[in-house]
């Protein structure tokens, strides 16, 4: 698979877009459910665990069972795993952070990384090297909390760039998390990166970035591993429960964590049958586009552009993990806002917070459950033997929002 022409792969068959209630599928013709690529399996991968497992601050996050959810959706277990507490930022975005930055200092400091420990890139004599460095990123806010929190556990400086409308609130947060230059622009999240990458070539610093394009996949490539240690702790803790998921929805912005998690899964679960379905907004929804347009290529999404989900508030897809979603995926779907809103409340009645990128599965599955959509929950074999996991990606980022959202009612889910 890592050797396909990622752009130019002809598809089979023909991807057909169904609408009901305000939301849209497309369903794959001829996925693919062998084994992910290699740099993401297991064996792979363990490299990544061994640097998240050796910091002080890891804790495995709690993978919490939805019986209520999986009642009213008709299957044997819903589960979903908890990231509103990863590394006390949050989000889970620091795993690829982290991992990401360890990589870079490595190669930058010409040392190979399986004989280089994260704790000795912070002690003398390489922290006096490492210190003189300087990050930049692009973010909404999550990923560019967990780059600073990375660079300040390194003791160095980041800096960061948030598109327009961006939440001051995660911009404070941001800058909390460590040494961080913050601006929030008047751009859309692409052109932030954009930018970004610009100041990073300009001034010399080193972009880390959770998208990527021709000519920039190497440092993406390790925030995507850096997520599938999420995906490794929720497949031990399914099987200590005794259970194996029958189906995955995975939110997508970009697509890097939604990629990552798809290609551990599929190594993971290669030998037994595993559904997946992508869930993006349904105004910045590039995935789905790509997957409707259907000539092998990714497409840049065609809506308005806003969302409350600010964490999948993009508009071009990852060039590092569209071969994945696009030969991978089942299942792609797009929503309106109100179903992440009416996900922050359902999993809030089961105790868990999530923000409104984290909740949109949860949102998407409870409404599977209508009768309107029961050829919908058919056709992705939602049946009493399924077991679907879900990951909440985010706690409550933007407490005013998720105040007004769980406690007020906003965006309710409409009469229809």
């Amino acid at each position: 698979m890592e050797n396909m022409d990622r752009q130019k792969r002809p598809p089979a068959g023909e991807a057909q877009t169904h609408s009901r209630l305000g939301m849209e599928m497309v369903v794959n013709p001829s996925p693919d459910h062998g084994p992910g690529p290699a740099f993401l399996g297991p064996e792979e991968t363990a490299a990544v665990r061994a640097i998240h497992t050796a910091l002080p601050e890891y804790r495995e996050t709690a993978l919490v069972r939805l019986d209520a959810l999986a009642e009213e959706l008709g299957v044997r277990a819903v589960f979903v795993k908890d990231e509103s507490t990863r590394f006390g930022l949050k989000a889970f975005k620091g795993l690829g952070g982290i991992y990401a930055l360890y990589c870079a200092v490595c190669d930058q400091l010409g040392l190979r990384r399986d004989q280089v420990s994260f704790a000795q890139l912070q002690a003398p004599p390489l922290r006096e090297r490492v210190e003189r460095m300087v990050f930049a990123t692009a973010t909404d806010g999550n990923h560019g909390k967990g780059v600073v929190w990375a660079a300040s556990k390194l003791g160095c400086s980041a800096h960061v760039y948030m598109p327009r409308g961006s939440s001051p609130l995660r911009a404070q947060a941001i800058r909390d998390a460590g040494r961080a230059e913050v601006l929030i622009t008047d751009l859309t999240y692409d052109g932030a990166v954009r930018y970004a990458a610009r100041m990073a070539e300009e001034k010399g610093w080193t972009l880390i970035q959770d998208t990527s394009w021709p000519g920039y996949e190497q440092i993406p490539r390790t925030i995507v591993q850096g997520y599938t240690t999420m995906a490794w702790e929720a497949a031990a803790q399914l099987d200590t429960a005794g259970e194996r998921p029958t189906h995955v929805f995975l939110q997508a912005g970009v697509g890097a964590m939604a990629g990552g998690v798809l290609g551990y899964l599929r190594s993971r679960y290669a030998a037994a049958p595993l559904t997946a379905a992508i869930v993006e907004p349904r105004e910045v929804a590039c995935i789905f586009r790509s997957a409707q347009v259907h000539d092998g290529a990714p497409h840049e999404a065609v809506g308005s552009g806003v969302t409350i989900m600010a964490g999948l508030n993009c508009g071009e897809p990852c060039t590092v993990v569209w071969p994945i979603l696009r030969d991978q995926a089942d299942f792609y779907f797009s929503c309106p806002d109100w179903v992440a809103a009416h996900g922050m409340r359902l999993l809030h009645r089961a105790g868990v917070t999530s923000g409104e990128s984290g909740a949109f599965t949860a949102g998407l599955a409870s409404m599977l459950a209508r009768a309107e959509l029961a050829d919908w929950k058919a056709a992705l074999g939602l049946d009493e033997n399924a077991v679907l996991l879900l990951f909440s990606t985010e706690g409550d980022t933007d407490p005013v929002a998720y105040k007004k959202i769980v406690d007020e009612n906003a965006f309710p889910v409409p009469q229809i």
